[in-house]
This record gives structure tokens, C-alpha cells and sequence, in this order.
């Protein structure tokens, strides 16, 4: 019998280390070759190790949660034949993982949990009275942290005794049987922070402390714009995407940003170089069931409105289905973020590092407003921006979101080169 050391393979041009995220396997159970083993994850990517031997796990190394780096040791499995010889393993080497479920994150009750048992609620005279209660036991009631008028009182006139603590804290009902409708809640849950929410996490805190931000919400009429799109709709072909908003909003971004190059890019705020793209690859913030992830819509100055909306349904899809390649969550250079009809009013939507700027759409809504002076029902949208106001300045940013509210406000310019 032998040991194979699994290590932590290069997952990735650039990637030094990645993080475990679920373990599939526990110490002692018996595995095939090609089974899964660990998920692990690295840029927004995660990875499914399997094995490469068949053999019992002996140990894991690392907790879900923990970075190990590439070449680090995932997993010891004992083997028929010679194997690898295993390391020793010093003091400060990270002990054996316990066995986890694949996909449940890591959850650990509070100590004072026992409290979050529904606690009684009484009325110790009319509304508003003060609790009846002895000096001794208030200052029970306040070490223990229990508000006295949740506290049903037993003694004489309502008053709250010692022993009615007792009974409150150990979730007893109060004597009247009132109250559990408005009863307070002490528990508190401890939810590790894990996988993508951490990477999600870790990247808003860095595009807010890196980059200066500053908004601008604007105006758009897009009622000819929507009539257009419904009747594209209606007329598409078998084999056509249902066309949205967004291709529409791609196509006039692509008409727009070559005015404005600096828009258009990446800053590298280290090496303090603005990396211009001539291609316009568009980011597209899409909810996924494990989070946000911004798939990415490349080249598309060199695709129609039609081909833009099949390539925004295929990486979206990806992204949710958890099927998205590396390159398609990396290398976009400015991001459209929409709620569609959960949109709100306006938004302040955080720059995708290390993008310089965001567009936002808000909920389309129909509107009365003023033309030629009569009030007529136009569809409105609010367009939120935000741009990094180290390299755009304002000026800028406004001529860029006026360029393309007149793409937007009259369609056929979309069509234009």
C-alpha cells in the first residue's frame, strides 16, 4: 500500500491559489477514480477536482473557506502500490478537515441561543404602566438582559417575582397566555462567509476603497424605442432571440464609446495606466443562484442587435447554470447593471473593478410629461451611471450619458455608424 498526495493543480494563467469551498469526500471513505473530491475556486470560477486514483481518503487539508495554494496538498489517499511518499507534517501544518456537506455553508448557533424560545408577553395594568416588579428582581431582569413588559408577572397585582424569570427565560408561557405574537427574539446565527459571496464581498469592498465614484442619473423617453422592439419581436424569425432592453442599450454604447475612449477601459491604478480597448466588451451584472457574477458580452462592436441578444442569453445562461468559462466572467470594459422591472427609481450601481464606469437602467415606467405644451403618456426610464472620477471627469461623464440618451430616445441612430 502506498500514499498519493493530491495537490492543488494550476487552475488557471496567473492563479497562485484558490479557495476551498465544499469538500465531497471525508476521511475514511473509499473513492473511485474520476470522482469528485473538492470544489474549489479561484476569480469568480469554481472548479470541480476529481480524482485522479482510486483509494481510501486518509486526511483532507483545509477547512472550506481556507486559500491553499497552487502545488499545496488537498487530499492524502492510500493506494494500491508504491504512491507518493508523504510529507511530515509539522506542527503548524493545517490539520485534517472534518466532514463537511458539499454544499451547506458552515453554520454555528450563538451560546445563547437557549434565549430564542418564544417569550411571554403580559400586561401589568393599563397600557403604558410600568411593570410591578421589587428592586432585587429588576436588577436580575436587567443582568439577564430581559425586558420586565415581556415578563408575565404571577404576584399579587401582576407583579413580576424571581421565579417568573425563571420561567421566561426557560420559555415558558405567561399566565394570561398573551403576547407571543409581539415576543422578542435573543438568538443569533453565525454564517461563515464562503466561496463566491466571499469573492463577491471582496471585490465591492475593493471597487469602493480603490475607486472614487461619483453618480449621474438621467432622463431617457424610450416609447420609441419600445414600440420598435415589439414590433422586431413580432416579426423575428424561428431561431431569433426575443430581443430585450439590453441589446438595445449594447448597441448604442458601441455607437457612443468610440467618442470617448477613456470610458472604454481598464486602469490600472498600481502601474497608473489606462488600458484603452478598441473592442467593446460589455459586462452584464447577472443574479446567479450561488450570486452576482458579470458574464461578459465581447466584441460587441462586431455584432448586430440580434447577435448581441443570443450572446447576452447564452453568457447569462452560463453564468446561472453555473456552466460559464473563465473567459467569459473576465476581461469586460464597461458593465451594464439592470433589475429589469425590479429596477427602482434611480440606483448608485459600484464600478466593476477595474472598469472605470457603469450603466445602469431603472424600471421602464409610463409617465406624464410636458411636450409642446400638453401632457402626454410617454414611457420613462431613469439611467443610473457611475463613473471613476480619476480618470472621467463630469463633464465628460454627461456628454457620454447625453450622446446616449439621443441613440436611445431616437432608435434609428442605433443603426447607424
Amino acid at each position: 500500500m502506498g500514499r498519493f498526495l493530491f495537490r492543488l493543480p494550476d487552475v488557471g494563467e496567473g492563479v497562485a491559489e484558490a479557495e476551498i469551498v465544499a469538500w465531497h469526500v471525508q476521511a475514511g471513505a473509499r473513492i473511485q477514480e474520476d470522482q469528485a473530491l473538492v470544489d474549489v475556486m479561484t476569480d469568480k470560477a469554481t472548479v470541480e477536482m476529481t480524482s485522479p486514483v482510486e483509494g481510501v481518503i486518509v486526511s483532507l487539508h483545509g477547512e472550506p473557506g481556507a486559500m491553499a495554494p497552487v502545488g499545496s496538498v488537498l487530499v492524502e489517499i492510500e493506494v494500491e502500490g508504491a504512491g507518493e511518499a508523504a510529507p511530515t507534517l509539522a506542527a503548524e501544518a493545517p490539520a485534517a478537515a472534518k466532514p463537511t456537506e458539499a454544499a451547506a455553508p458552515a453554520v454555528a448557533p450563538m451560546a445563547n441561543a437557549k434565549l430564542a424560545g418564544p417569550p411571554s408577553v403580559t400586561s401589568a395594568g393599563p397600557p403604558g404602566d410600568a411593570p410591578l416588579a421589587s428592586p432585587a428582581t429588576r436588577a436580575r431582569a436587567h443582568e439577564l438582559g430581559i425586558p420586565l413588559q415581556f415578563v408575565a408577572g404571577t404576584g399579587p397585582a401582576g407583579r413580576i417575582t424571581a421565579q417568573d424569570l425563571d420561567t421566561h427565560v426557560a420559555g415558558g408561557s405567561p399566565a394570561n397566555g398573551q403576547g407571543a405574537r409581539y415576543a422578542p427574539k435573543a438568538g443569533v446565527t453565525e454564517v461563515r462567509i464562503l466561496g463566491l459571496r466571499r469573492r463577491i464581498a471582496e471585490k465591492m469592498q475593493e471597487a469602493k476603497r480603490r475607486i472614487p465614484h461619483f453618480g449621474y442619473v438621467e432622463e431617457f423617453d424610450l416609447t420609441e424605442l419600445e414600440g420598435l422592439r415589439e414590433e422586431l419581436n413580432a416579426g423575428r424569425t424561428d431561431g431569433r432571440p426575443k430581443l430585450t432592453l439590453l441589446p438595445f442599450f449594447m448597441r448604442a454604447l458601441v455607437g457612443v464609446l468610440p467618442d470617448f475612449p477613456q470610458i472604454n477601459a481598464r486602469y490600472d491604478d498600481e502601474a497608473g495606466v489606462l488600458h484603452r480597448s478598441e473592442g467593446v466588451h460589455i459586462g452584464i451584472a447577472t443574479q446567479t443562484p450561488a450570486g452576482l457574477m458579470v458574464p461578459v458580452v465581447a466584441h460587441a462592436e462586431a455584432r448586430d442587435l440580434w447577435d448581441c441578444a443570443a450572446e447576452l442569453s447564452r453568457v447569462t445562461a452560463a453564468a446561472r447554470d453555473g456552466s460559464a468559462t473563465r473567459d467569459e466572467l473576465t476581461g469586460s470594459t464597461i458593465t451594464v447593471t439592470s433589475l429589469g422591472a425590479l429596477g427602482g427609481v434611480a440606483a448608485t450601481p459600484v464600478i466593476n473593478h477595474p472598469e472605470v464606469a457603469i450603466i445602469g437602467p431603472n424600471k421602464l415606467v409610463e409617465r406624464a410629461v410636458v411636450q409642446a405644451g400638453h401632457v402626454v403618456v410617454r414611457k420613462m426610464m431613469n439611467v443610473s451611471s457611475s463613473f471613476d472620477h480619476r480618470i472621467v471627469d463630469g463633464f465628460d461623464a454627461a456628454r457620454f450619458i447625453q450622446q446616449l440618451k439621443r441613440r436611445i430616445e431616437h432608435p434609428a441612430l442605433i443603426f447607424v455608424d
